[in-house]
């Protein structure tokens, strides 16, 4: 085994050699990223209603890039036309601008201002297919050799084509974090330990947390593997930790300094890169650092002291910097935001949640996850790998277990289960051409390809739970005109009118933002609390009190869209509320109704208070 499982575990000649032209890494990984991109533009393109993806954070990404490129500072971030008084503090990452706004500006030069920005958008996920295959493909040859290099290859081809992420007009900075996450499982399983890897490992932990916080349990899981590690081998690890410690102090720090503005160094937010994470970052990597190069080579009883005294200090920081951030970001999200909205954003559900709503997709999100935690667990067990089984299994353990409270988690672990599983169908292939008169051998390879995939698990479940009619309507779900309040089109209207503050279901309030010129007051942030509480009070007063929230926020035009799922639920609890009353068709005389665009679900109003 080695020292503690490491120095020969997981090393496989086979996957080292350079074998035949369609076995070399780089030639490989051109061939299946060229391929997962033909699959995702053959099936996304002919369907395509739009360049820019579904989800909210696509559009206010884009919104945020035009707002950068038209000349808004590198350190100022604030959403201008979004939320109450100033505008809102946006606690995203320039990081995550800077790239999509180069291709904007290159597109730019043979294409019009639309063309440019729907090229860029389309390139710019695409583009992060190659890194991502390439660390899964990585990943898995370092656990099991070639085959399961190729394996990881066509797994990861399927899960670029069924997940969201790297579609086409796929902004949002998640496909960031997935890249980053995949790199530093495929570091820490470097079986001889080098110090590049580790490196590699630091520097994507400071990226991932610089673009956002949602990964910071599973950067934290990762440093905790490398102390670990640290710990159990030493002086053969010596260089690892110190090269991971330092390369994730150096790169925080740049980070930090290049996209804080200085008048926010000193504010402690829990949402993203702030005092809070970049002191916890760097004080853990330094020790780290410290610690290993210049005690590696005491004994285990030693080593185990000082990374207590260690743990005592980063704990000691936590309750100085970030105290606050132990009970998560939308810890202080108001009751009535949670009632109203985040119970309601299905990314966001619990598992029983998730369960209880909808129990056809839960297979979905959980089976290859666990099925992962499974077969790292076995192995891990026996001996096999046993160090970069134990790796893979807690960080496929900690994303599962996020998934468990907010079932977007449930992408991360998906995708760091795809080296383990490619290594396991990799061998039951082999068993399966050696003994290819016994079918049970067959059938256990193709059952675990089938476990592997996400989208089985939940094309299954559909299946199991409604029948064929659930997967019909999932291919037929298109919104009548007359019910959009979200595209282009249904924006017209509102477009068209003079520049002044919309009261607008949170659903709608990025695309707004998107396609008119107007300032909206609610968006789906929870940075605009203000805004999001000002529409709900617009919509659940009676009509006689309504006019002091519309004055109140200054209000000129109400964009209501009966068909909005928001706007839906508060009628139904406030049936004498504002909202309520122009579904009956009660108009109070303060609101002038526009003619209906039969293109939009919206129906506006004009405010017409007049002066106190």
């Amino acid at each position: 085994m080695g020292v503690a499982g490491i120095t020969t575990a997981g090393t496989n000649r086979a996957g080292l050699d350079r074998g035949s032209l369609w076995d070399r890494f780089a030639v490989s990984l051109a061939l299946y990223c060229a391929l997962a991109v033909i699959l995702i533009l053959a099936t996304t393109l002919p369907f395509a209603t739009d360049y820019i993806g579904g989800d909210n954070d696509d559009t206010m990404r884009l919104v945020e890039v035009r707002d950068f490129l038209g000349g808004q500072g590198w350190f100022d971030l604030m959403q201008y036309r979004l939320g109450l008084g100033d505008g809102t503090l946006m606690h995203w990452s320039r990081l995550i601008d800077l790239p999509i706004a180069s291709l904007i500006r290159f597109f730019a030069l043979f294409a019009g201002p639309e063309r440019a920005e729907a090229l860029a958008a389309a390139a710019w996920p695409l583009l992060l297919t190659l890194p991502l295959l390439a660390a899964l493909g990585l990943g898995a040859r370092r656990l099991g050799g070639t085959v399961a290099m190729h394996v990881a290859f066509a797994l990861g081809v399927l899960f670029l084509v069924t997940t969201n992420r790297f579609l086409p007009g796929a902004l949002d900075h998640h496909n960031v974090q997935l890249t980053l996450v995949a790199w530093m499982a495929a570091m820490l399983i470097d079986a001889r330990m080098r110090a590049s890897s580790l490196a590699v490992a630091g520097f994507c932990a400071a990226l991932a947390i610089a673009i956002g916080a949602e990964t910071t349990p599973l950067v934290a899981i990762v440093c905790l593997i490398v102390a670990i590690s640290w710990l159990l081998v030493g002086q053969a690890y010596r260089r690892a930790a110190a090269a991971y410690g330092l390369s994730l102090a150096l790169f925080i720090s740049l980070f930090f300094f290049a996209t804080v503005p200085p008048h926010l160094y000193g504010a402690r937010t829990c949402d993203n890169l702030s005092i809070s994470y970049y002191g916890l970052a760097s004080i853990g990597g330094l020790l780290l650092a410290v610690s290993a190069l210049a005690f590696s080579g005491r004994s285990l009883a030693v080593r185990a002291g000082l990374l207590a005294v260690d743990g005592l200090i980063a704990g000691a920081a936590v309750l100085i910097l970030a105290p606050h951030c132990l009970q998560g970001p939308l810890a202080d999200l108001d009751p009535m935001l949670v009632k109203f909205w985040l119970s309601h954003v299905s990314e966001a559900y619990s598992a029983l949640e998730e369960l209880k709503l909808d129990p056809g997709k839960f297979g979905g999100f959980y089976a290859v996850g666990l099925f992962g935690l499974s077969v790292c667990l076995f192995r891990a067990l026996k001996g096999d790998r046993a160090f970069q089984h134990w790796t893979l299994f807690a960080m496929i353990l900690v994303a599962w277990g996020v998934a468990l409270i907010q079932v977007r988690g449930a992408v991360f672990s998906d995708m760091l289960a795809i080296p383990p599983l490619a290594f396991l169908i990799a061998e039951l292939r082999d068993i399966s051409r050696r003994e290819p008169e016994n079918p049970s051998k067959s059938f256990a390879f193709a059952v675990s390809v089938l476990m592997a995939v996400s989208s089985v698990w939940g094309f299954a479940g559909m299946l199991l739970t409604n029948g064929t009619a659930e997967v019909t309507e999932s291919f037929a779900n298109t919104v009548s005109a007359s019910e959009d309040c979200r595209s282009g089109s249904a924006m017209r209207q509102l477009a068209g009118l003079k520049a002044a503050t919309v009261a607008a279901p949170v659903d709608s309030g990025a695309q707004i933002l998107r396609f008119t010129h107007h300032r909206v007051i609610a968006g789906p942030y929870h940075r605009d609390q203000g805004g999001m509480l000002t529409e709900l009070h617009i919509g659940l007063a009676p009509p006689s009190e309504a006019p002091a929230f519309l004055r109140g926020a200054d209000i000129g035009i109400v964009a209501f869209c009966p068909s909005d799922y928001q706007t839906q639920f508060l009628i139904d609890s406030k049936p004498d509320g504002l909202f309520a009353a122009l579904k009956r068709g009660d108009v109070p005389p303060y609101l002038v109704p526009l003619p209906k665009d039969p293109q939009s679900g919206f129906q506006l109003y004009r405010v017409a208070l007049g002066k106190n």
